[in-house]
């Protein structure tokens, strides 16, 4: 898709009934942009001229007006990339295009990425490092914990096997009550996730890059954090998970220990070099037998291959997906059609849940930056995160 340095205009005249020919872009449609500047709030309409006031920020490639309201509600103006210093980015995966709009929007000096899961973009982030970046990491911790919660209690009750029956069956399930769960990432969703799982008086293991760690909701931590949460918000990082009954925190090189006898594993980090195929048949056949293994994070963490063994050898009680790799998961691919396996399509966080949700974030963003506070969100470039 050629971009270059055009933004999308955004109409000012009611839709006209029929196919939306733009998508929301959380709805993950890629139409073209469309040419232009900016929509006519931009412009000072008795000069003809742009508004020289406040904030310039650019929406590309494609904005909503949800969007764009986010952006002037917040005290900013919208404008060209040509003449802007922000940039508000709604595609999730394309770097290449992205870089090519930074080059020719030299005045651009902070980016704003859609989503929280940011590793189509870390090698573009590294190269142009000069540049403050900004994710929603923090922003879909409570939707993307509570679809872990349910996909948790789904594959400990057998909901999966029951939803696909055509008669009577024998009873099937267990108690997550006191249940042992290790959950790997220590960012926004593990906070929340130790949270929900408070009543259940689980015995809690979370893996976490650096135990006792704070981290803010700036993003200035280093713990493990999850492609779609990212850094624990205000109340704190290692205190505030280890001031929660049976939780314990552990360092990433104790990652074998803490999954040893688990009976149930919840993946909540970041796609990094080091994550990528972190859960394989030694991973697996440390958990204890019959246990579920919950991905709320990347279908890259899991081995595919390794967890279909384990699946068939019957040690793994069962595995809740919302991510797989590959990703869509294919027709007729070895996943597919078992009672033991919940596969969502992605939707821990779907449009609906997310455009409230990331609209608060780029607001709060804009006007950090108008009124000189420090952003949220705010990416590492060394982390990946």
């Amino acid at each position: 898709m050629e971009v270059g340095g055009t933004v999308r205009v955004v109409a000012t005249e009611p839709r006209q009934p029929g196919p939306d020919p733009d998508p929301d872009p959380v709805d993950g449609a890629r139409p073209e942009p469309v040419p232009g500047t900016a929509t006519s709030d931009d412009w000072n309409l008795s000069t003809g001229r742009p508004d020289p006031a406040g904030l310039a920020v650019a929406v590309a490639p494609r904005s909503a007006p949800w969007i764009d309201g986010a952006v002037t509600s917040a005290g900013a103006r919208l404008a060209p990339l040509d003449a802007a210093s922000a940039l508000v980015w709604t595609a999730p995966d394309q770097p290449d295009e992205l870089e090519a709009v930074l080059r020719n929007a030299e005045s651009i000096d902070w980016v704003q990425l859609p989503w929280a899961g940011i590793d189509p973009y870390v090698e573009l982030i590294r190269r142009r490092n000069e540049l403050v970046w900004t994710c929603a990491k923090g922003v879909y911790s409570d939707p993307v914990a509570e679809h872990a919660l349910a996909l948790l209690l789904a594959g400990f009750r057998h909901l999966g096997g029951y939803s696909r029956a055509t008669e009577w069956g024998r009873p099937e399930g267990r108690n997550l009550f006191g249940a042992r769960v290790t959950i790997v990432g220590g960012g926004g969703i593990a906070r929340v996730l130790v949270d929900l799982l408070a009543p259940f008086r689980c015995q809690i293991t979370v893996v976490r890059r650096s135990p006792g760690v704070p981290v803010d909701s700036a993003g200035a931590g280093s713990g493990w954090n999850s492609g779609e949460s990212g850094e624990l918000d205000e109340t704190g990082g290692g205190p505030a998970l280890r001031s929660r009954g049976r939780v314990r925190e552990v360092s990433t090189d104790q990652l074998a220990d803490a999954l040893d006898g688990a009976e149930a594993v919840v993946l909540a980090l970041p796609l990094l070099a080091e994550t990528r195929g972190m859960i394989g048949a030694e991973e697996l056949a440390r958990l204890a037998p019959g246990a579920w293994l919950v991905n709320v994070a990347r279908g890259e963490h899991i081995d595919t291959d390794a967890l279909v063994a384990a699946l068939d050898s019957g040690h793994l009680g069962g595995a809740a997906l919302d991510v797989t790799d590959p990703e869509p998961l294919p027709t007729g691919h070895r996943l597919w059609g078992r009672g033991n396996v919940i596969i969502t399509p992605h939707t821990a966080n779907t449009p609906e849940m997310a455009r409230p949700l990331l609209s608060e974030r780029i607001s709060t963003n804009v006007a950090n930056r108008i009124a000189g506070r420090d952003l949220v969100g705010v990416i590492r470039p060394d982390l990946g995160y």
